[in-house]
């Protein structure tokens, strides 16, 4: 963005993945980024749990609990077999498409029904993607998370404590996402600037409801905006 776009300063979005991404330009970054916006905080930091919490960040580590008891087991294989699974999958299309499919419909807000989300095309292209041996590069950052050493760990939780608060945050939670995070939690480690329950949709923000998800990071990051051009706008007429 900044060597090769031009760009000096910019704002960042992300979810699931990309909020872990995002969140580590926001503190690796700070002077370059305007603002982040998230649809979750990002997983990681449940790993480290605070000795003392609230009501709301007990039943939201109860939630990701739980969320590991019934829905985890492919984090587990993608984490220590990734290569098995993923040549299995490469190797049967169909296989692929069950394993694929099968997230898109329990993660999402299609109550059962997962073309009330998503059409027949866009899971396809989803699939077709996946299946151009890309599959076994999306599973190694799960490897990668679980065989971390304690070396690695140690400066995240260095990081942690200086933390993302040096540039404004927002989030948009959307109700069929994975977990539903209290604000308490998210402001432990962010400057929380916006917090937007959303009426509808699931862990595919993006792409389940993507004027809702739109209308959000504008209304974030347009007064954002419109203070940074100002700012810049003095200091040219200054000089300074």
């Amino acid at each position: 963005m900044t060597d090769e776009l031009g760009y000096t300063r910019f704002a960042a979005h992300g979810g699931d993945w990309g909020s872990t991404i995002t969140e580590h330009l926001a503190r690796n970054h700070p002077r370059a980024i305007v603002g982040i916006h998230l649809t979750d905080v990002p997983f990681w930091h449940a790993f480290r749990k605070p000795r003392k919490r609230t009501a709301a960040e007990a039943e939201y580590f109860a939630q990701i609990d739980r969320f590991q008891a019934k829905e985890g087991a492919y984090a587990m294989i993608q984490g220590t077999r990734p290569h098995t699974l993923a040549d299995g999958l490469n190797d049967s299309p169909a296989g692929l498409a069950a394993w694929m499919v099968d997230f898109f419909e329990r993660w999402s807000d299609c109550d059962g029904v997962i073309e009330n989300r998503f059409t027949k095309d866009e899971l396809l292209t989803n699939i077709m993607l996946h299946w151009s041996c890309t599959v076994a590069d999306s599973y190694s950052l799960y490897f990668d998370i679980m065989h971390a050493g304690p070396a690695r760990w140690l400066v995240e939780m260095v990081k942690q404590w200086i933390g993302a608060k040096r540039v404004p945050a927002a989030f948009a939670l959307f109700p069929r996402d994975l977990s539903s995070p209290p604000r308490e939690w998210a402001e432990r480690f962010f400057d929380v600037r916006r917090w937007t329950p959303m009426p509808r949709g699931g862990h595919f923000a993006a792409l389940e409801e993507p004027e809702l998800l739109a209308d959000d990071i504008r209304a974030f990051f347009r007064p954002l905006r419109e203070s940074f051009a100002g700012a810049a706008r003095e200091s040219r007429q200054t000089g300074s």
